[in-house]
């Protein structure tokens, strides 16, 4: 087990923990989504029409986030996913679409945007938020959000960009080889850092696969490049809580020199190098 693994066991069952890190992940348990004052004038013209299509349709435009920020739809049915991934069969499958509309109104518009104003769940904040923390400074490093700054500086830096920005550039410039985003790209001391982060809120099913997904980037070979890389976890949450479990089994037996760590360790890691 790295040390900076053992030390993040310690902060998490020894320390105020989660008091540290709220200062990274500050999450709010009461972030409504609000549609915007024309959606839901079109909204409550088109039902008052009970114009079925239209409804299904604009409705899916606030899950696809076509008017800003997204919004879950009214009701839980399984066929509205495929609708949503193939707007189509909207025209193709008529009984159906009334047979979703007939629960939206039933819901009334009241309903409706009681639904579609849920706040987001806590684990959709996770990313967002480890950025806005980097963008702060807190980690003593340059922040920058274009490749060529971050390249062209010559101290120590963070390139804070979105995943698929930071796939693209650890694939032309540091050896990444897999099809996977990346959440953190840092160089420190002339040493290119690459990896994920994930705050773990429970054990099993898709949280497991959420640590798995880390585990893999670190996995990940590095083709040879001139820049020396190092790969890292950013590991929060549950994992840490000593126990039996196959989460705290996987990252206390994996080997010394992969560095696996809570964010919270991160500036002094950094520090380190």
């Amino acid at each position: 087990m790295n040390i900076w693994t053992q030390r993040s066991i310690e902060l998490a069952n020894q320390h105020d923990y989660l008091d540290q890190l709220f200062k990274i992940y500050p999450l709010s348990a009461n972030e409504k989504r609000e549609l915007d004052k024309d959606v839901i004038e079109k909204l409550q013209e088109i039902l008052q029409k009970k114009d079925s299509k239209a409804l299904i349709n604009i409705l899916l435009d606030q899950v696809k986030g076509k008017n800003g920020e997204t919004h879950p739809f009214p009701i839980k049915y399984s066929y509205v996913s495929y609708l949503k991934n193939d707007r189509s069969a909207i025209e193709r499958n008529p009984k159906t679409v009334e047979r979703i509309a007939g629960y939206l109104y039933d819901m009334g518009l009241d309903g409706i945007l009681d639904k579609t104003s849920a706040p987001k769940e806590t684990n959709r904040q996770m990313g967002p938020l480890f950025k806005n923390y980097i963008d702060k400074g807190t980690l003593g490093l340059e922040v920058f959000k274009d490749e060529v700054s971050f390249m062209n500086y010559d101290g120590d830096a963070v390139y804070n960009c979105s995943d698929v920005q930071g796939e693209k550039f650890a694939k032309a410039y540091l050896g990444y080889n897999r099809d996977k985003g990346l959440d953190f790209i840092a160089k420190v001391n002339g040493v290119f850092l690459i990896g994920e982060t994930k705050f773990l809120t429970d054990f099993g099913g898709h949280q497991d696969a959420q640590l798995n997904d880390a585990i893999d980037t670190l996995n990940t070979p590095i083709i040879p490049t001139s820049f020396h890389v190092q790969k890292i976890a950013i590991i929060d949450g549950v994992a840490y809580i000593k126990s039996n479990n196959k989460m705290y089994t996987q990252i206390t037996n994996y080997p010394d020199a992969a560095v696996i760590l809570s964010a919270c360790l991160l500036r002094e890691f950094l520090g380190s190098l």
